[in-house]
């Protein structure tokens, strides 16, 4: 079971990879491009949560944050937005929240904060970009798409928020480009 869940990984990770150089190569705006890679994350970032994580949870197989412990265990779909940015070198790929479970994705700056602010207060606006000094930068609103993301952070114990619940809008999948 976990071969196949690794494959099924894989094909997401790959065509990110594939689709990511095409965009950069072309020749469209920064805030173009900061919304396709955000629109394409939450695709696959969706698609790992609703048809991998739900389905192998049939199987016995769960996520959990310790999952390269675990042989019947997966990563968290945070973690495999995570684990798709640390691969990037073009960009800095990753998740901010103003009650973040870990301080590391609390924003890194005042023009991220209010950006996010602004985002939690409109949840329709689903993306944000901006420049942020020489930065430009995209914030995409990341929901609790299925229930067991909200009941993930409602359970941790290092979580600041207890009251989530399927739907709510709990951050969002960050780009940053440095010029």
């Amino acid at each position: 079971m976990r071969q196949h869940t690794g494959i099924r990984a894989m094909i997401i990770l790959v065509a990110f990879g594939v689709a990511t150089p095409l965009v950069l190569a072309a020749d469209v705006s920064q805030e173009v491009m900061t919304k396709y890679i955000l629109t394409t994350v939450k695709a696959f970032r969706t698609v790992y949560a609703k048809g991998v994580v739900e389905q192998v949870k049939k199987a016995g197989v769960k996520p959990n944050e310790n999952w390269t412990k675990d042989d019947h265990a997966i990563m968290l779909p945070a973690q495999f937005v995570k684990a798709a940015g640390a691969e990037l070198k073009e960009f800095e790929l990753g998740l901010i929240g103003l009650t973040p479970i870990y301080k590391s994705n609390l924003p890194k700056t005042q023009a991220e904060t209010d950006a996010l602010k602004k985002m939690m207060a409109n949840p329709d606006q689903k993306i944000i970009t901006f420049m942020d000094g020489k930065e430009f930068k995209g914030l995409a609103a990341d929901f609790a798409i299925v229930q067991s993301c909200a009941d993930c952070h409602n359970q941790h114990p290092s979580s600041p928020k207890k009251d989530f619940k399927q739907g709510d809008l709990m951050g969002a999948i960050v780009v940053r480009f440095s010029h």
